[in-house]
C-alpha cells in the first residue's frame, strides 16, 4: 500500500521518483528541493539555493548529482551528500520550466518560457551552454534526453525530436499546447500530453498517430505523463487529484477507457499565483498550413553529440 509523505511546509506538487526506487525527489514555492525516503516516508535532506521557486528537478543516474531549474531564471548542479550547489547556469531569459540529465550525467538541458533548450556542459567551467536549440515559438515546457536525443514539447503545440548524431530536426503537430513528452522504454514511440486533456503516442520515426487517450482533465497546469517500464501502460496527472492509467494497446484510436484513477487523499489545493506548478496560457502559436498532423524534417542543425 501506498502512503503519504508529509510535507509541514510549502507544498512540492513536482515529484521525481528516481529509477531505482529508493529515494523521492520534490521541489517547490518554498525556493527548495527535498530528498525523501518514499518507504518510510522520511525526509532525508532540503537543499537551498535558489531565489525564487523551483519548477523542476532531477536526479543522476547514480543518485550523485542533482539538477534542478527556477524562476529565478537559473539551472543548478548539486552534490547530493554535502546539498552544496555545485555551480549555477545563467543564460536563460526566462524562467526555466524544466529540466533533465543526459545519461552519463555530464550534460544538463534545461527548457524555458523563452523559448529555447539549453544544454549545459557539468564539466567544464564554461559559463555559456554548449548548445541553443531555439526552434520552438513559444515556452517550452517539457524536455527529455536520451542517448543521442533531445525530445522537446512547446506551447506552440510541437513536439521536436533532435537527433544529435545525424544534426536533424524532426517535429510534429498535435494541436494543443503540450505539457509533457516521454519517450517509451523501447525507444519507438513519443508520448506527449497536452492541453485538450488528451495523450497522444506518436510513431518516433513516422510521427504517425498510433493511439488517443482521454479521461482525465488538463486544461490549465503543467502535468506530467509516463510510460510504464514495460511500454503496457500510460499514466498521466490529472487536475481533479487523481493519477489515470490507460492500456496501452487495447484502445480505440479515438479514445480509451480508463483503466484505473487514482485519487489522492485530500482535494488538490486551489491554484494561486505562487503555486509551484506552471500555468500555461492559451498563448497565440504557430499554426500549420492545413494538416493538423504535420511533420515536418530540418536539415543541417548545428546539433553536437553529448
Amino acid at each position: 500500500p501506498s502512503r503519504p509523505i508529509p510535507a509541514p511546509h510549502n507544498p512540492h506538487p513536482p515529484q521525481t521518483p528516481q529509477v531505482d526506487g529508493n529515494y523521492c525527489l520534490t521541489c517547490g514555492s518554498d525556493k527548495s528541493l527535498k530528498l525523501w525516503n518514499p518507504h518510510k516516508g522520511t525526509l532525508l535532506r532540503t537543499y537551498h539555493g535558489h531565489g525564487y521557486e523551483v519548477l523542476d528537478a532531477a536526479g543522476s543516474f547514480d543518485n550523485s548529482q542533482l539538477c534542478s531549474c527556477s524562476a529565478d531564471k537559473t539551472v543548478a548542479l548539486w552534490d547530493v551528500a554535502t546539498g552544496q550547489v555545485v555551480r549555477k547556469f545563467r543564460g536563460h531569459a526566462g524562467k526555466v520550466s524544466c529540466v533533465q540529465f543526459n545519461e552519463e550525467a555530464t550534460v544538463i538541458v534545461s527548457g524555458s518560457i523563452d523559448s529555447t533548450v539549453r544544454c549545459w556542459d557539468c564539466r567544464s567551467r564554461r559559463p555559456d551552454p554548449v548548445q541553443v536549440l531555439d526552434e520552438a515559438k513559444d515556452g517550452v515546457s517539457s524536455v527529455k534526453v536520451s542517448d543521442h536525443e533531445i525530445l522537446s514539447g512547446s506551447v506552440d503545440g510541437r513536439v521536436r525530436r533532435y537527433d544529435l548524431r545525424a544534426g536533424q530536426l524532426y517535429s510534429d503537430y498535435v494541436g494543443s499546447p503540450i505539457t509533457s513528452v516521454c519517450f517509451s522504454k523501447d525507444g519507438q514511440c513519443v508520448l506527449a500530453a497536452s492541453l485538450d486533456s488528451t495523450l497522444r503516442l506518436l510513431d518516433k520515426d513516422t510521427g504517425e498517430l498510433l493511439g488517443e487517450y482521454t479521461g482525465h482533465r488538463s486544461t490549465t497546469y503543467k502535468l506530467d505523463c509516463v510510460l510504464s517500464e514495460q511500454d503496457t501502460h500510460v499514466g498521466s496527472a490529472s487536475e481533479d487529484g487523481k493519477v489515470y492509467f490507460w492500456d496501452l494497446v487495447e484502445v480505440s484510436r479515438a479514445s480509451s477507457q480508463i483503466l484505473v484513477p487514482l485519487p489522492h487523499p485530500t482535494p488538490p489545493p486551489q491554484p494561486t499565483p505562487t503555486s509551484p506548478q506552471i500555468h500555461v496560457p492559451p498563448l497565440a502559436r504557430h499554426t500549420p498550413r492545413s494538416d493538423s498532423r504535420l511533420r515536418h524534417h530540418t536539415g543541417s542543425s548545428s546539433a553536437k553529440s553529448f
